[in-house]
């Protein structure tokens, strides 16, 4: 009989005493979770108003997706992908963007077959194995708007100002960097242009736009090295090099931003890190960022990516929001802390006794099916501890319920902010908390 191969043990790598997350990868506290759960309401409003659907895909797809669909020489596939080789000995990752899959869905369900365009957001998270730093992230959380189907330019425009309606619900101060980046056949001439160019420059750049010059040197015009901007600034601009078609495709993009008011800036070296980009391509900048190094987010056209990847022709156009930068800069806006607060519970429920817990239970139970949100501690005792905690929580109002109140058919109401306390009935607490809500 052959001998049976001897199982390899795996290595057990003993953990520290205290667990830590991984680098680059962190913990959404509670106190953060408000702020979170405030610009994703605002961002699925905004979806909804436009007529978006919501589409979930997996966190883990083929490590091939997105070697043909991102492109095999981008930073994200040589360097910041999460790949490694499942049981079934198939090379998957988890994704570093969202865009191919939702392609992939596109085509795998058949959506081509639905009335066009048809019209998707995406939330969750994205991981890119690379340095972090302030606003960048191994683990990091994108909210994207895709529109597939149709490649009317009144789409571009749309979706640049769904981003930019986005940014304003928030109060953040932004503008839109626009340009356009051709198709296959113009970019074609121009990469030899600015090849050309980079090659009679090449002392002048860093160490990555070298080795980047060979392979994509479009990725040159992105790098923010002040030596290689110094080079860009005097670089051919790729929309002197634009073909009619896309030429008049860019034209009718900025006419209807025009249009709409939008602001926007023509940068004629903004690019796209993702190779299945053509035409129109755009990020969000905060006003206050001029060299853009901490972009909100960006997107474009790719109206050969369904393609690439097997489904029949399909032209679309995307973009993605940061929702840690964005949420990083939401605190920065002035009253932020008073928009938040309309989110909050406004009352804390305090009992004392045995009664008056199984009464506060159910009185809580009235409120939240009326929507008013509510704190509770029903496993504590003291009275003093609940009502320090409900100093703490910064709620309007605390209702009291003792013993004595249970008997007599009452309930204090307390004012946290003026400290003053009255007795009301029991069965009229539920309507008169209603209406002082209304009034603040």
């Amino acid at each position: 009989m052959p001998r049976r191969k001897k199982r390899r043990k795996k290595k057990i790598i003993p953990m520290a005493k205290t667990p830590y997350s991984l680098r680059g990868m962190n913990d959404i506290l509670p106190a953060d979770e408000v702020y979170w759960e405030y610009v994703i309401r605002k961002g699925e409003k905004i979806a909804r108003e436009y007529g978006f659907k919501k589409i979930e895909t997996p966190i883990l797809e083929k490590t091939a997706l997105f070697v043909r669909s991102v492109g095999k020489d981008t930073d994200i596939v040589e360097k910041e992908m999460f790949t490694f080789t499942n049981q079934g000995e198939d090379e998957i990752c988890l994704r570093p963007e969202a865009t191919a899959s939702m392609a992939r869905a596109y085509i795998e369900h058949g959506m081509i077959e639905l009335p066009q365009p048809v019209k998707l957001y995406h939330l969750g998270p994205i991981f890119r194995y690379s340095r972090p730093q302030a606003g960048r992230f191994r683990e990091f959380h994108q909210f994207d708007f895709d529109v597939l189907g149709d490649p009317h330019p009144v789409i571009d425009a749309q979706l640049i100002l769904i981003a930019y309606n986005f940014c304003q619900s928030l109060e953040l101060k932004v503008n839109i960097q626009v340009n356009s980046i051709g198709c296959s056949l113009c970019r074609g001439d121009y990469k030899k242009a600015l090849k050309k160019y980079l090659s009679s420059k090449k002392k002048s750049l860093c160490k990555v736009c070298k080795k980047r010059l060979l392979k994509n040197p479009l990725r040159i015009l992105d790098c923010k090295e002040k030596s290689c901007q110094e080079v860009v600034s005097e670089a051919p601009q790729i929309v002197d090099w634009l073909c009619e078609d896309c030429k008049g495709h860019f034209v009718k993009v900025l006419e209807y931003l025009d249009e709409l008011e939008v602001p926007y800036v023509l940068n004629p070296y903004l690019v796209r890190g993702l190779d299945y980009y053509n035409r129109t391509v755009f990020e969000i900048w905060l006003t206050s960022d001029e060299r853009g190094e901490n972009s909100l987010g960006g997107g474009g056209k790719y109206d050969d990516l369904v393609e690439v990847l097997g489904g029949k022709p399909t032209s679309a156009c995307g973009f993605a929001l940061g929702l840690e930068r964005v949420i990083s800069s939401f605190k920065e806006v002035a009253g932020v802390e008073k928009k938040i607060s309309k989110e909050k519970p406004k009352i804390f429920l305090a009992q004392l006794g045995e009664i008056a817990r199984r009464k506060s239970l159910v009185l809580f139970e009235d409120f939240r099916s009326k929507g008013i949100r509510a704190i509770e501690t029903f496993s504590k005792d003291s009275l003093r501890t609940q009502l320090e905690i409900a100093n703490k929580s910064g709620v309007k109002f605390t209702l009291i319920l003792g013993q004595k109140e249970v008997i007599d058919g009452t309930i204090i109401i307390r004012d946290m902010e003026s400290r003053i306390q009255e007795v009301i009935n029991f069965e009229k607490v539920v309507p008169e908390i209603e209406k002082r809500l209304e009034e603040q």
